[in-house]
């Protein structure tokens, strides 16, 4: 197995100006005292409002292999003095250094599009599924497969459907699509 870190071809900036953390968290069911992985967080916009919503009691991951936007989002912590957050630099791909069954709820992104187009489905879903607690709930927020900014070249978008099928393939159980702004949408699953 290669020791390799991957890069995800397809990162650009953050959608943190179209993309309502609130909404998403809303879709995914997040709750107060959840521990939370925000997978591949980018610059965590989505893992600061995570932390607001689980409280003290609650714990929040934002993990992602891009050691700038990690670094950009310490400051933000450290700033904004957030005790429940913790930030872990990994490659999807070869591990996720966090503890078998841990999670409530993992959320990834603007990021599964990459892994498919690069082909490690496999590894980093086995990964997630790892992570997440029996009946834990994944929920992967992709662009709508439309032409045009903003997002990924239209080539390597994905569908609901093809999300679906993607997770339904990596052992996931299907709970539904929703729109969660104008240029995303939500595919929630459960880990069996």
């Amino acid at each position: 197995m290669s020791t390799e870190k991957h890069g995800h071809k397809h990162h650009g900036k953050s959608t943190r100006d179209i993309l309502d953390p609130k909404r998403v968290l809303g879709a995914a069911g997040l709750n107060e005292s959840q521990t939370f992985l925000d997978a591949g967080c980018g610059d965590g916009f989505i893992s600061l409002e995570a932390s607001k919503v689980v409280k003290d009691r609650g714990k929040v991951y934002a993990l992602d292999a891009y050691q700038p936007s990690l670094d950009t989002l310490k400051k933000e912590i450290n700033e904004l003095q957030i005790g429940n957050m913790e930030v872990v630099n990994a490659d999807m791909t070869l591990n996720i250094p966090l503890e078998d069954d841990l999670i409530d709820v993992c959320v990834m992104a603007n990021v599964l599009h990459g892994f498919a187009t690069e082909g490690t489905l496999k590894p980093v879903l086995n990964e997630i599924s790892r992570v997440l607690k029996p009946g834990g709930t994944f929920a992967v927020i992709e662009f709508i497969k439309a032409d045009g900014p903003p997002g990924p070249p239209y080539d390597v978008r994905l569908t609901p459907e093809q999300v679906e099928s993607i997770l339904e393939d990596h052992g996931f159980t299907i709970g539904g699509t929703a729109e969660v702004g104008s240029y995303h949408y939500l595919v929630k699953s459960f880990k069996k």
